[in-house]
């Protein structure tokens, strides 16, 4: 923080010299500036008066001659300077001047760029700030990249380049890096789903081969990978894509175990839910409200199982309509909804874990 100030500071004292440097150099280019110009002041006052008088005013009329041979007084004195330097002065000075203005605004641009984003990464959170860092490192990983053309340059680039959603540039880094090492976990997934959703950033539709071969990488990070979450949240969207829900929910509900704060999964979980649950008055319910905590089939997640429950019909009623701890409250529950709920959750716990 300390070092980005005096840089700054630097940039800014630059620009300034560089501003002001040919501004100065033109004010000392003519030793008879100061002379010239209360002369010139002095002529225009004496004008400014003459032409002011009145012709048919005796009094005006005496003074136009001590005028007139004042101001003729001036124009010999102002003849009498050197010439003035006028186009090294109209010129040259101010053509210094402007560049000096267009080097003084790259210099604060670059300077903001590098220096002021590190300063708003306070303000961030952990994911933001990253994204920010991601994008300001881009240049110099692809660099780095290209020079070494190393597996492990490749890779820094892909994750910078995918976490800050430039994409274009995550294809080219993680295709790059898998041809030196086809079996990376975070290069295959990744690929596989930057592949599987081209259509919504391209708008050109995905042939049926490369929709296969996106789900055959997925699948491959997946198995090469199986704790990671990342590997099994990649793999439920993929699933979901090909309509094949009850893999999914498999694929995510592990991701919700490898990461239980993650809530990545927590709209597709839902839709995948309500999707299968259309003629279950009380299964709609439970996966609108309840499901993201406690799982898509009550198995657990961030809230405990209910499958695992112990507890008895009335304490579950309780729980659900007053809230307990984590649990919110839902008093709003209509009497046939609650018992539905309690139903519910009742045959799980007969079936268990």
């Amino acid at each position: 923080m300390i070092l980005s100030l005096v840089l700054l500071g630097l940039v800014l004292l630059t620009a300034g010299v560089l501003v002001l440097a040919p501004l100065g150099a033109a004010q000392s280019s003519d030793p008879d500036a100061e002379r010239r110009t209360a002369l010139e002041h002095e002529r225009d006052r004496l004008y400014t008066e003459l032409s002011a008088l009145n012709p048919d005013d005796p009094r005006d009329e005496a003074r136009r001659p001590d005028l007139e041979r004042r101001a003729a007084l001036t124009l010999r004195a102002l003849d009498a300077l050197a010439p003035a330097p006028r186009l090294a002065r109209s010129t040259g000075p101010r053509r210094s001047a402007l560049a000096g203005v267009l080097l003084a605004a790259l210099l604060t641009v670059a300077g903001a760029v590098t220096f002021i984003p590190r300063w708003q990464l306070k303000a961030l959170d952990a994911g933001e700030a990253q994204d920010v860092l991601a994008v300001l490192n881009l240049p110099r990983l692809r660099a780095e990249a290209e020079r070494t053309q190393a597996n492990a340059a490749y890779m820094a680039w892909g994750k910078a380049a995918f976490d800050s959603g430039t994409y274009d540039q995550a294809l080219t880094a993680y295709g790059n890096a898998l041809k030196l090492e086809p079996r990376q976990p975070e290069a295959l997934r990744r690929l596989g789903i930057l592949l599987l959703t081209s259509e919504e950033r391209t708008a050109r539709k995905l042939s049926t081969e490369d929709a296969t071969q996106a789900a055959l990488l997925i699948r491959t990070a997946a198995q090469l990978a199986p704790k990671d979450p990342e590997s099994q949240l990649l793999l439920g969207f993929a699933y979901a894509r090909f309509g094949e829900d009850d893999a999914a929910l498999d694929a995510l509900e592990r991701y919700r175990t490898l990461n239980p704060k993650g809530r990545d999964a927590d709209e597709m979980i839902t839709a995948i839910r309500a999707r299968q649950n259309t003629s279950d008055p009380a299964l709609r319910l439970y996966a609108a409200s309840c499901a993201s905590c406690h799982g898509p089939a009550g198995a657990g997640g961030l809230g405990p199982s209910l499958r695992a429950s112990t507890l008895s019909r009335a304490a579950l009623r309780q729980v659900i309509a007053q809230g307990k701890g984590a649990m919110p409250a839902y008093p709003n529950l209509s009497g046939t909804q609650l018992n539905g709920l309690l139903d519910l959750i009742g045959r799980w716990q007969k079936e268990g874990s």
